[in-house]
C-alpha cells in the first residue's frame, strides 16, 4: 500500500514571522516572496483592502505554482478617531515613524485586520477569512515609548508593536479569538482550512 503524498505547500511570504507560525504546524512547506504592490486603491477600505492584498499574494505565487496549495495573508492596524474617520497604520519602517504610530496608539484601541488567503489554481480552490483582534494600549508617555522602541525595534511590524514580546507590556487588554493572529497568522481558523484542503494535523 502506498501512502499518499501531501500537495506541495508554500507560504507566499518573507515574513519571519509567518514562517515561525506556520512550522508550528508541523508541515513541510516553502516560502516564496509574492512581489506584490501593496498600495491601497482611491477609497479602498481597511478591511477591503487587507483581504485583496492576501488574495493577490497567494494568486501571484498560484500562477507560478498551480499544483501547490498557496498561503497569502496581510496584516493592517486600524485607528479610528472620535469622529469615526479610519485611518491605518503599516509597517513603520523608521524608529521615527514607529514612535509616531505608538503615541498615536496611546490610552486607544486599535484594531488589527488580519486576512488570509489558501489557494489552488490547478483546480481553482479558493478559502479566505479575515480575523479582527482589539488591542487597547495604555497611555504612553514619549519616555516609555523611546525605551521600547530602542530595546525591541518593531520597525517590521504593523502598529510597531510585538505582542509576541515586550510589546505586550504596552497593551491593557488584548481581544481576540487567535492569540497567534496578532503575530501575523491566525493558526487556528488556518489549521481548520488546511484540513478541508486535504493536509492531516491533529
Amino acid at each position: 500500500m502506498f501512502l499518499k503524498s501531501p500537495p506541495p505547500l508554500i507560504l507566499a511570504s518573507t515574513s519571519r514571522y509567518r514562517r515561525e507560525l506556520l512550522s508550528r504546524l508541523g508541515l513541510a512547506f516553502s516560502s516564496l516572496a509574492p512581489g506584490v504592490d501593496e498600495a491601497p486603491q482611491p477609497g479602498e477600505q481597511p478591511q477591503a483592502l487587507v483581504a485583496r492584498l492576501a488574495r493577490a499574494k497567494a494568486a501571484t505565487v498560484a500562477s507560478r505554482q498551480p499544483d501547490a496549495w498557496v498561503i497569502g495573508s496581510d496584516q493592517m492596524a486600524v485607528s479610528r478617531d472620535a469622529s469615526g474617520t479610519e485611518s491605518t497604520l503599516g509597517k513603520p519602517g523608521t524608529e521615527m515613524r514607529c514612535m509616531e504610530q505608538l503615541q498615536g496608539c496611546s490610552g486607544r484601541t486599535i484594531v488589527f485586520l488580519t486576512a488570509v488567503a489558501v489557494m489552488r489554481r490547478h483546480d481553482n480552490a479558493l478559502f479566505e477569512f479575515i480575523d479582527s483582534t482589539r488591542v487597547t494600549f495604555r497611555t504612553l508617555d514619549a519616555a516609555t515609548i523611546q525605551r521600547y522602541v530602542a530595546k525591541e525595534r518593531p520597525l517590521d511590524c504593523a502598529g510597531g508593536f510585538k505582542s509576541e514580546g515586550l510589546g505586550i507590556a504596552l497593551c491593557e487588554s488584548i481581544d481576540s479569538e487567535d492569540p497567534t493572529a496578532l503575530i501575523g497568522l491566525p493558526l487556528i481558523r488556518l489549521s481548520a482550512t488546511l484540513r478541508a484542503a486535504g493536509f492531516e494535523l491533529p
